[in-house]
């Protein structure tokens, strides 16, 4: 079964919280784990559409999301088979939940659906924060969603070996999770209700 094509793609929105789960999750990944030739780890990040050439060219799909559920903050939910693309709009929090609504819908549509489909997806804590990090229940949660996705690949034959030496990265440096924590501003500095230059600007012109 070692054939088998397989993409474990990370969703969300890294600058609004715990939208980043997702992305947070593959990252991880990425940096515990070598997997073989036919595993692709992807940062699938917001771009919707555009993924659906991906989805069509895999016969496993491991996706990991925020998802609001209305469940206790940081509670994991896993979703197989048919059931994820429902799942995937249980509760609108963003553009790209609905985006990748759509691409599996396409990907279905044009024949070419992955056979294997498995959602991870976590209750966010707090999405209405630009800038800000994971909290710490969904951070908490990313170590049990790798667990349940390492347990899911072992029915393709899929046994990664540790990650020896720096993994080739997945987005750019200064966007994972350590440096975006260690060089994020204090709330003060950051003032991420809108850049203070502007509006000092914008005030002095009015008056």
């Amino acid at each position: 079964m070692n054939d088998k094509q397989i993409l474990i793609l990370g969703i969300g929105n890294i600058l609004w919280a715990d939208e980043g789960f997702g992305v947070r999750c593959v990252e991880t990944l990425n940096q515990r784990y070598r997997f073989p030739d036919n595993v692709r780890l992807m940062d699938g990040g917001t771009q919707g559409i555009y993924l659906v050439q991906h989805v069509q060219a895999v016969d496993v799909l491991v996706v990991f999301d925020a998802i609001d559920y209305g469940l206790e903050p940081g509670s994991l939910k896993v979703v197989h088979g048919d059931a994820v693309p429902k799942f995937m709009g249980a509760k609108q929090m963003s553009l790209h939940q609905t985006g990748f609504q759509e691409v599996l819908a396409m990907a279905e549509f044009t024949g070419s659906y992955p056979k294997h489909l498995l959602l991870v997806g976590c209750q966010p804590v707090e999405l209405e924060d630009f800038g800000g990090s994971l909290r710490e229940p969904v951070r908490a949660g990313i170590d049990p969603t790798l667990e349940i996705a390492l347990e899911y690949l072992q029915q393709f034959g899929i046994q990664p070996q540790p990650q020896a030496g720096a993994a080739e990265q997945l987005s750019p440096g200064h966007l994972e999770l350590q440096e975006y924590e260690t060089g994020r501003p204090s709330e003060e500095d950051a003032f991420r209700k809108g850049d203070l230059r502007f509006l000092t600007a914008t005030g002095q012109e009015e008056s």
